[in-house]
């Protein structure tokens, strides 16, 4: 028998990540390699083990296999326990045809039997796309001061950026009395991160009349919170004060990597407290050769530098070859750079085979190379360019994934 729950958490896991181009061709966004070591999924799966919250669900869909060999049984996140863990949710056959998930509510309904396993108290429905280090028991423990029906997290934005957010509009008390999905002109900065509490009896009804009903979008923003507030449900914003970062874009993604280089980062990755979790490549030390100059970087296990580096984050088992300069720029796992290359302000995927004086980027505008890619020698790929190919010949791009 199953243990009674007091929060299950269901992480979205699948989305498609169209802006960030290349980077998602073939792997959902949280996949998505940040911060050299690091998955964007460990943050939310992070906060939950830091938070008391020892069963997951993590549903996926979009390009969901190296996703889903990532979490694997969980273990990274202390979350592989006989009575809880990390559990992979994908679209399932159910009677006689198979169904998408439709949108983020339906996702949730379409999972209804695996929650009611543990006849939870609150459902705690999570973003995989963000970086954050956030206490979700103490948004639980707000939830269940106000007695609410529902508690979104919000953190205030700048206002000139609030239009491209969902704005929780509220009384001096918190609770919410309209909410903007991307308003044209927001009435405030308070924007949703993404996390909700619910208390799950209540959406439980609210997920079987959106079911039913043909014209929905089966959308928490369009759908089932409209209709909370429709039906005058107690709904509360919960303020969060601390870093978070939407890293849904090449230049937001690219940005939150510069800022972990800053002399004290927003983002405290050494925080032994709250450590960030994450499936260690298990590689040995990085190695940097005597001529060699490393300024202002990190730098993971498993690289080797022989040329130059600086300010940029190198993910494990990267190779930056003699007289090759790699600045402002973020280079995934087992990438190699050839000697006498220059990679500026870029984003190199994994497994990528950059050949000997070639030139990469140039500052201005972010350029990106697609996981797999071989650039033949001597190549120049222009800032600002995206290439996904498994031969690039001097100025061009064709082909697909290695």
């Amino acid at each position: 028998m199953i243990n009674k729950k007091k929060c299950v958490a269901m992480l979205l896991a699948g989305g498609q990540g169209s802006r960030l181009g290349v980077l998602t061709k073939h792997r959902a966004k949280p996949a998505v390699t940040y911060g050299g070591k690091y998955r964007i999924i460990d943050f939310p799966l992070s906060n939950c083990i830091h938070s008391g919250i020892d069963t997951v669900g993590v549903l996926t869909q979009y390009e969901p296999l190296e996703l889903n060999s990532y979490i694997g049984t969980g273990a990274p996140w202390d979350l592989d326990s006989m009575n809880g863990g990390a559990f992979v949710l994908p679209p399932f056959v159910k009677g006689e045809r198979g169904e998408w998930y439709s949108g983020t509510a339906n996702a949730i309904y379409q999972n209804i039997y695996f929650i009611e396993q543990y006849d939870p108290e609150y459902l705690l429905v999570l973003s995989g796309d963000h970086i954050y280090k956030m206490d979700y028991s103490l948004m639980i423990a707000a939830h269940e001061k106000t007695g609410a029906d529902a508690t979104i997290a919000v953190i205030q934005v700048p206002m000139e950026e609030a239009s491209r957010f969902g704005i929780m509009n509220t009384d001096e008390d918190m609770r919410i009395y309209e909410f903007e999905e991307k308003p044209k002109k927001p009435k405030n900065d308070m924007a949703s991160m993404g996390v909700y509490v619910f208390s799950w009896r209540k959406l439980r009804s609210y997920l079987d009349a959106d079911a039913k009903d043909e014209k929905s979008s089966n959308d928490f923003g369009k759908n089932i919170i409209p209709k909370m507030l429709e039906k005058n449900e107690k709904m509360y914003a919960y303020p969060f004060k601390g870093y978070w970062k939407d890293v849904g874009t090449i230049f937001s993604l690219w940005e939150a990597n510069m800022e972990l280089l800053q002399e004290q980062p927003e983002l405290d990755l050494y925080d032994e407290p709250w450590r960030i979790f994450s499936r260690n490549p298990n590689m040995p030390p990085h190695f940097v050769e005597k001529n060699a100059k490393v300024k202002n970087s990190l730098v993971s296990e498993g690289c080797h530098i022989y040329g130059t580096v600086e300010n940029s984050v190198l993910s494990a088992g990267v190779v930056v070859e003699r007289g090759a300069l790699v600045r402002d720029s973020i280079i995934m796992q087992q990438t190699r750079v050839g000697e006498g290359s220059k990679i500026i302000m870029s984003i190199v995927d994994e497994e990528v085979n950059i050949g000997n004086d070639c030139t990469v980027g140039g500052g201005g505008e972010i350029t990106v190379v697609g996981g797999g890619a071989v650039i033949k020698d001597e190549v120049v790929i222009e800032a600002g360019e995206s290439v996904n190919a498994k031969r690039v010949v001097k100025n061009t791009a064709g082909g697909g994934r290695k």
